[in-house]
């Protein structure tokens, strides 16, 4: 799968297999994160893999889900929850004005290597910080920017093009529909507005 069709192929996953990722996998996911673009090459990142079953239903418990859902439709159920998370932390003595686009260019990476290796993911801004900073043994100098939900996708979202509305939805079937803005409403040509 070419980088192109592993981008187009991405979807948020919120539900998965109970199938365990071996550590190599979660590292390579890591190490490909780490190897992001950095503004002044800071790396303002640190990554914890938490992989550990009693510390994954800790943190997942802190988590919240698909705000456009109803509750029920949008945080997994303890059968489908992730097996593995990675959370992803700012380190106060790295930071500079470009340090949020250098994590999100960083997880964008975890996310599509991940892809790659067929592990579904959905990166988690909503969490309850404190608590987890406290199950995870983060000291001071350092902030849960978020969390990457992984494991092996138990559902297959459909992206479509957006008419109206950006909320997506599950339909009767229960499968997750997803809108995207068409590349007619994105793009221009030389000068904003032309196409």
């Amino acid at each position: 799968m070419s980088v192109y069709e592993t981008v187009q192929k991405r979807r948020s996953i919120r539900r998965f297999k109970q199938k365990k990722i071996p550590l190599i996998i979660l590292r390579k996911i890591v190490d490909s994160a780490r190897m992001g673009p950095s503004a002044r090459n800071l790396q303002p990142w640190e990554f914890i893999i938490i992989d550990s079953p009693e510390l994954v239903k800790a943190v997942f418990e802190h988590t919240n889900w698909a705000g456009y859902l109803p509750k029920e439709q949008g945080k997994p159920s303890p059968e489908q929850a992730p097996v593995a998370f990675i959370a992803v932390l700012k380190n106060e003595r790295f930071q500079s004005k470009w340090s949020n686009h250098d994590i999100g260019a960083a997880v964008e990476n975890m996310i599509l290597v991940a892809l790659e290796e067929g592990i579904g993911s959905c990166w988690i801004a909503s969490v309850t910080r404190e608590p987890v900073m406290e199950l995870l043994n983060i000291p001071a100098g350092y902030e849960i920017d978020s969390v990457l939900a992984l494991g092996y996708a138990d559902e297959e979202p459909i992206a479509f093009d957006l008419d109206e509305s950006v909320k997506y939805f599950r339909d009767e079937y229960g499968r997750l529909h997803v809108p995207k803005r068409t590349m007619e409403s994105v793009i221009s040509h030389n000068k904003f507005g032309q196409r």
